[in-house]
């Protein structure tokens, strides 16, 4: 048989399996609970991904549909080996790490999100990191307290 007929992985096929490693955060890897818990259920579903794949023949597809889940299972590896749990605020007279604060944004209605983990952040489900520029301003602030922010004042108006 003619090598003109046999499969070779082309360097294309190549590089699409050997994905970047996904970048990980300079900061601790602060997680509550709830946090820990999504970091062990994304591994876990990374490691179900990556064994599905295991049953496809073709060798090059294999490759590629394994590549994103050997990269996550990967990165989800080490948040969940580097989680620091932090338990929630034994008190709601301060800001602190798994707060839920309410506060006003100059003349905008009010905004409640809890700080959290970088992982666990989603503003649009009402989390924060506390890495953000928001949460690092608001850390340590007691209701009535007054922080700016890009150019904008919050005012606490609930810590819970």
């Amino acid at each position: 048989m003619s090598v003109a007929f046999t499969k070779e992985e082309s360097s294309e096929t190549a590089a699409e399996t050997r994905l970047p490693d996904r970048p990980i955060s300079q900061h601790p890897n602060l997680v509550t609970q709830n946090g820990l818990e999504q970091l062990q259920a994304s591994l876990n579903a990374a490691r179900a991904a990556y064994d599905a794949a295991n049953g496809i023949e073709d060798v090059n597809e294999k490759r590629r549909q394994q590549a994103v889940p050997l990269r996550d299972a990967r990165y989800f590896a080490e948040r969940v080996r580097s989680a620091e749990l932090i338990p929630d605020p034994a008190s709601d007279d301060t800001i602190a790490f798994g707060s839920t604060v309410t506060y006003s944004r100059d003349e905008q209605p009010p905004q409640t999100y809890r700080i959290v983990g970088e992982d666990e952040a989603d503003p649009k489900s009402g989390s924060i990191s506390f890495a953000s520029p928001v949460a690092r301003a608001l850390m340590g602030k007691q209701v009535g307290d007054i922080v700016e922010v890009s150019d904008q004042e919050l005012e606490v108006l609930s810590i819970s």
